[in-house]
């Protein structure tokens, strides 16, 4: 698959090759140890898939017509829905397809096989299937999911993307969720040809208190007889989605009693896209949150809030819709934070084999650099293809570094490219501290030399230990349970957030923990990576220090707070105060569980 181009003009093209330039020669980034990382050390995941009790297949139904939706894949979600203090897995499943199927048909699930699944974590680290206790079977072919508490009750709701019809559970608190799409009115545009959803983000867009929420729509598509790729049997070929045109966003402003309306257009993000991956982010520094775009072969787009409740899109001027060369690439996973410790968020997007997974380093003055090759990511992403993707500190150094889940989205694509591959390992690309980062996939572990056509990826500390593990999806194939076993004597430390007067996630708080080795900045979200949702307890490695000098925590709704000598190793709960407790609000700091 091929990248379209957006035409720059000669003005513009040389401003961004001077750019790579200059930040080749003259890039420096703040490093949070005391000295900058000699060498690569590697990390350790493990594969407890199997002892974990989490059996999962995803339903991809792969039809000799090649229908789009085959390859995408499905999104998971690591989220505690019962407040055990465990983190729960679930997963989105497809449904099955006809070989051919109609014109304008709405899959649906068929069979058990084919429903999405909540696996609980018990005490033992192992997990239940309880899916149908849940009521969360689900209906549709299932993409994405996004996790938030949208009422502040104190339980996290679900979204869950589908073509065809989205879905809001409402979490009862007793184990079992309700489906009160229609009630809420977030089913989406059911419209056959509209009605594409991907991946999705709760976020507070007006800073009521409340969770909006915005959903991503891939394409206008319905099922067509398009044959695309070589007119040989054997060699046809999943469609490039610029055959197919872009669809806005769909946005629904939370009104506070259980309903929402639908605003994107009054928000100001109604602009076409084919969007695959959101994340959030205060990019410039104004004390609101922003929100950044991974699209499919046009350009990625930046959201600038203005803070009057609408958006300006500003990928252009920011200068991240293209990479370092002014083409644009087939955007999909993607991650927003701070890399570099240099007090600015940074963005990362995925994309196809030959494109090179593109790194934007925030200049500070509204605008970033296109970073890839300076970082070391070009020679080491150029013939992979990645999706879901976080930053995660898996040594706990006190440095943000990368794992991707890859796989090529063409089951055919070794007959033309024998040096790509449909199947691919995972990727861990360790922060060295001086920007840039480097392949430590080989050294650490067994499962990074499996090759899957991985999708979906969620990021927590499953078993409370201090080191992040994940899961993720592979297209027509199973989940993985990955533990994080890398032997470390570093410290940590966990924060849950509560919000009062803001949302009660917290989610668009930013954080910033400072050591003897410097700060690091957080933004509080459970968006991010591709099709799902992750833990929405901040992380934060402490290299050696066993207590952080300070944590500060600016709330959604402005109220500032500040914690002092925080000791590490554990997992804390902090509660937004009132505006006049202030940095009072040390008080509030209990253990979670």
């Amino acid at each position: 698959m091929q990248p379209a181009t957006f035409s720059f003009s000669s003005r513009r093209m040389i401003a961004l090759l001077l750019a790579v330039v200059s930040s080749a020669c003259c890039s420096q980034t703040a490093s949070i140890g005391s000295s900058i990382n000699a060498k690569p050390l590697p990390g350790n995941f493990v594969d407890v898939t199997a002892a974990s009790g989490v059996h999962f297949t995803g339903v991809a139904s792969h039809t000799k017509h090649k229908y789009l939706m085959e390859t995408m894949g499905s999104g998971v979600a690591v989220f505690d829905y019962d407040n055990d203090g465990r983190p729960d897995i679930f997963l989105v499943n497809g449904a099955t397809l006809d070989d051919p199927t109609p014109k304008g048909t709405i899959p649906q699930k068929r069979s058990p096989a084919e429903w999405n699944r909540l696996y609980h974590q018990r005490a033992d680290g192992t997990f239940e299937d309880v899916t149908e206790k849940a009521g969360l079977q689900g209906v549709g072919y299932g993409m994405g999911v996004a996790v938030g508490d949208f009422d502040n009750d104190g339980f996290d709701d679900l979204y869950v993307t589908s073509y065809g019809g989205n879905h809001l559970y409402r979490n009862n608190g007793n184990g079992t969720f309700t489906d009160i799409t229609v009630k809420a009115g977030v089913g989406g545009d059911t419209t056959p040809g509209n009605n594409w959803s991907t991946s999705a983000a709760w976020v507070d867009l007006d800073n009521d208190g409340f969770l909006d929420l915005v959903v991503l729509r891939y394409v206008h598509w319905d099922f067509e007889d398009v044959w695309c790729g070589e007119q040989v049997e054997g060699h046809r070929a999943y469609c490039h989605p610029d055959i197919f045109p872009a669809i806005a966003p769909l946005v629904y402003h939370n009104n506070g009693n259980g309903t929402f309306t639908e605003v994107a257009v009054k928000t100001g993000l109604a602009t076409p896209a084919k969007g695959l991956g959101i994340a959030l982010a205060d990019f410039d520094r104004d004390g609101k949150v922003d929100i950044a775009i991974a699209n499919d072969s046009m350009p990625e787009f930046l959201y600038r809030n203005k803070g009057d409740g609408t958006f300006e899109e500003t990928g252009l001027t920011a200068e991240i819709a293209v990479d370092g060369d002014g083409r644009t690439y087939a955007g999909m996973g993607i991650d927003f934070q701070d890399f570099d410790n240099d007090g600015l968020p940074d963005l990362v997007i995925t994309n196809l084999a030959n494109q090179k997974y593109a790194l934007y380093r925030n200049n500070g003055d509204g605008s970033f650099t296109y970073d890839t090759y300076v970082a070391g990511l070009a020679p080491i992403t150029l013939l992979h293809s990645g999706w879901g993707i976080h930053f995660l500190d898996y040594d706990n150094d006190g440095l943000k570094d990368l794992l991707i889940a890859q796989g090529h989205d063409l089951d055919t694509v070794e007959l033309n490219y024998p040096q790509l591959h449909y199947k691919e390992p995972l990727l861990l690309a360790r922060n060295m501290g001086n920007g840039k980062f480097v392949d430590v996939s080989a050294q650490s572990g067994q499962v990074f030399q499996q090759r899957w056509v991985g999708r979906g990826m969620a990021v927590a500390d499953l078993n409370n230990d201090g080191r992040l593990d994940a899961v993720i999806t592979t297209n027509g194939g199973p989940a993985y349970v990955l533990h994080n076993e890398t032997q470390t004597s570093n410290h940590w430390l966990t924060l849950l957030l509560i919000g009062h007067k803001s949302n009660r996630d917290a989610i668009g708080a930013e954080i910033k923990v400072t050591t003897s080795a410097g700060a690091q900045l957080w933004t509080v979200s459970t968006a991010g990576s591709y099709l799902s949702s992750n833990d929405k307890r901040a992380h934060f490695g402490l290299d050696s220090d066993n207590t952080a000098k300070t944590v500060e925590i600016r709330w959604p709704s402005g109220i500032r707070q500040t914690l002092k000598n925080v000791r590490a190793d554990r997992v804390m709960r902090v509660e937004e105060p009132s505006a006049s407790e202030g940095s009072a609000g040390a008080t509030a700091i209990t253990p979670a569980h």
